[in-house]
């Protein structure tokens, strides 16, 4: 059997997979298995941040994996330590726990908030308030999370504590606090709900709720955080201080690690046995994040932010297109034809898009170079005008 017959016969269907095998790359081009090369523009849905193969990443992935690929969390390891350092002097929090992916670092955020909440004003402070449109997660606690019901079919009862509001409600978010409030959980861009970006008053509102409420500011930063939106991570575009940020995807260059950040009010909010992870800050996934994170400077985010001008310029009335949003690389294509033509047009000519709701999504790499980002977005008029 080739590899789309094995596939679908040893691989739960939950994939609604593109007719292509890809093999190899470098940077932001991929090759299938006949040789055809691809300008990606999704970077594994944010997760690539230097692209493929990656040089430095490489040598430090390699270079850990033969001195110690892995040991639990009963014994110290130099990544994992630096990787924290690194993550709270960069961003003013205070302690960080590791995990596998996005969706386990927004549960911890979640367990983090109803533990402060409940041993401060007890256990009636437990709902987490999130936005409508948001995304958090598959696990059942971040579906509950997360504000879009067709998530929610076929998985009745979802975990308790969860109430939404839409984007840019205060009024709403006030008739919430009832005293059961624990937290309010956001994403600054909205990714999966159609890259949708908050406005910076209605963030600056919420953060001032939050404080004077003492109800703590959680910030999904999965799919916005380390670059994406040319700031580290994107509440920084809002100049918010969050009391827990969660991230994953593109901090460890494709590597599986999530990190939960802790702020000033609950960084001691964990003891002994609160909670776990067999695999979270594992030595060479830390020791890729190191590589990434290390790398992420101004210089680069000014580039971001210059190569998203570029894009935002360069779509903007352009034939077939009939609207753009998102923040720095992280962009939504609203389109005349439906997204997953735009999308599979744009297959056949060799760059791979993502959609996003009804949009076309581009996630490329952060360093993808501008001849390639140019030809990419040529391709992608081409398709979106014909």
């Amino acid at each position: 059997m080739n590899v789309k017959e094995l596939d679908q016969s040893y691989i739960a269907g939950t994939y609604k997979r593109f007719p292509v095998v890809l093999t190899e790359g470098k940077g932001s081009v991929i090759r299938d298995e006949i040789g055809k090369e691809y300008i990606d523009m999704g970077s594994g849905i944010g997760v690539t941040a230097f692209g493929i193969a990656d040089d430095a990443w490489v040598k430090a992935v390699s270079g850990q994996a033969g001195a110690l690929q892995h040991v639990s969390n009963l014994y110290y390891t130099q990544p994992c330590a630096d990787l924290a350092r690194m993550l709270c002097e960069k961003t003013g929090m205070k302690k960080v726990f590791f995990s596998n992916s996005g969706a386990e670092a927004n549960e911890c955020a979640v367990k983090a908030a109803r533990k402060y909440a409940q041993e401060k004003y007890g256990e009636k402070r437990c709902v987490i308030a999130t936005l409508n449109n948001s995304f958090h997660g598959r696990t059942l606690t971040t579906l509950a999370a997360t504000g879009q019901d067709h998530y929610h079919e076929l998985y009745n009862p979802l975990t308790p504590g969860f109430v939404s509001f839409d984007a840019g409600d205060m009024a709403a978010l006030e008739k919430l606090n009832d005293g059961t409030l624990a937290a309010v959980m956001i994403e600054c861009v909205q990714g999966e709900g159609g890259v949708v970006p908050l406005t910076e008053n209605f963030a600056k509102a919420l953060a001032a709720f939050c404080r004077k409420n003492d109800v703590l500011l959680i910030v999904d930063e999965v799919q916005t955080g380390n670059g994406r939106t040319g700031a580290l991570y994107a509440y920084m575009n809002f100049g918010l201080q969050p009391d827990i940020v969660s991230t994953a995807k593109g901090l460890a260059g494709g590597l599986p690690l999530g990190a939960t950040m802790l702020g000033e009010r609950c960084e001691n909010v964990f003891s002994y046995g609160d909670h776990g992870s067999t695999f979270g800050g594992n030595p060479v996934a830390c020791a890729g994040a190191l590589s990434v994170l290390s790398r992420i400077d101004e210089a680069l985010l000014a580039e971001v932010r210059k190569k998203s001008d570029y894009v935002f310029s360069a779509l903007k009335d352009a034939p077939g297109v009939k609207g753009l949003s998102g923040m720095g690389l992280m962009i939504g294509i609203q389109t005349e034809k439906p997204a997953g033509e735009v999308v599979s047009a744009c297959l056949e000519k060799g760059v791979l898009c993502l959609t996003a709701k009804d949009k076309v999504r581009l996630l490329p790499a952060l360093n993808i170079p501008m001849d390639v980002l140019k030809k990419a977005i040529d391709v992608i008029k081409e398709v979106c005008g014909n």
